[in-house]
């Protein structure tokens, strides 16, 4: 740490300081949370011991899961005790590690929507080619790609707020620790850490989504070719994932795509996407996948098999 840091602990003002408030938004966010955890764990419990789930894009969606079970839990709980408690208070170094975990799962799950988004186009588009291309040690290459650019991207911002001196006050008007309200408390000219945070979070993430835009746009064009059934279940999945692109990019290019400045709406969108998206994703994939809903049934049914019987 920087000799010139007199800050050890940070205080975050949360979402409210109305106690009727924090109470609500206690009992709400903990029903997210259990849910959240709960509908991810579900959908890698499933994956995991079907058999008929065995393409990659189940492996893909099992991987996002496991992002949307770890990204939201730097977060989530701590804000759920500090609801109940009033307790605000984050010292420096869980405020970096919390940092850290955030921008790395998240960098990595925005690599790897976009990974999906190139799955459903050989699937769709080069059907006969498609085991071929999407081999089992070439998904698993994905994935690892994925988590070390999430880990790069992650490591570069963690590295240009480290450093800088926190002189003092320590009180970040937010309920998470991020870079925009970090850099308002830092006693120094942030201008160029404010340009190479908006490179490495908020053009990366717009290249990423205006590339998403793009296969879709291709990807919906080729329908045409397909039979009525096809066309039907290809509609059904690719519709799931514009659903989820929408829902976690718009946010966040919104949060990261601009001078290092902080708005009012920011915890409402820092909300939605850190903790509500998380929780929606595995509605969006299973509500309208038959595959998925089957299994889950599947399984289900031999749990309670085995309840009954044990």
């Amino acid at each position: 740490m920087d000799s010139k840091n007199n800050v050890t602990y940070f205080v975050l003002l949360g979402l409210t300081q109305n106690p009727k408030g924090q109470k609500v938004l206690f009992v709400l966010f903990l029903l997210v949370y259990i849910s959240c955890m709960a509908g991810n764990m579900l959908i890698v419990l499933t994956v995991s011991v079907s058999k008929t789930l065995n393409s990659p894009m189940y492996f893909f969606l099992a991987s996002l899961s496991l992002m949307d079970i770890i990204y939201p839990s730097a977060v989530s709980p701590r804000l759920i005790l500090s609801l109940l408690s009033g307790q605000n208070s984050i010292s420096f170094r869980f405020c970096m590690t919390q940092l850290f975990i955030g921008h790395f799962f998240g960098g990595a799950e925005v690599f790897l929507l976009l990974v999906m988004a190139y799955d459903r186009y050989v699937a769709i588009c080069k059907p006969l080619h498609y085991l071929f291309i999407m081999k089992q040690w070439v998904c698993v290459v994905f994935l690892v790609v994925c988590l070390a650019a999430g880990f790069l991207h992650s490591v570069i911002q963690l590295s240009t707020v480290y450093g800088l001196p926190f002189c003092g006050p320590n009180v970040i008007d937010h309920f998470v620790c991020d870079m925009y309200p970090l850099l308002k408390l830092v006693c120094t000219d942030t201008y160029v850490v404010g340009l190479l945070v908006a490179v490495n979070g908020g053009v990366v993430c717009s290249s990423v989504f205006l590339l998403l835009l793009v296969s879709y746009t291709v990807l919906l064009r080729s329908l045409k070719n397909l039979s009525q059934a096809g066309r039907r279940k290809a509609l059904q999945t690719c519709s799931s994932h514009i659903t989820v692109v929408v829902l976690f990019f718009v946010p966040c290019i919104f949060t990261y795509a601009r001078p290092a400045k902080t708005f009012p709406i920011d915890k409402s969108l820092s909300v939605f996407y850190i903790i509500i998206t998380p929780m929606l994703n595995p509605l969006i994939y299973t509500l309208r996948n038959s595959e998925m809903t089957n299994a889950m049934k599947k399984l289900w049914r031999s749990l309670r098999k085995i309840c009954l019987t044990g």
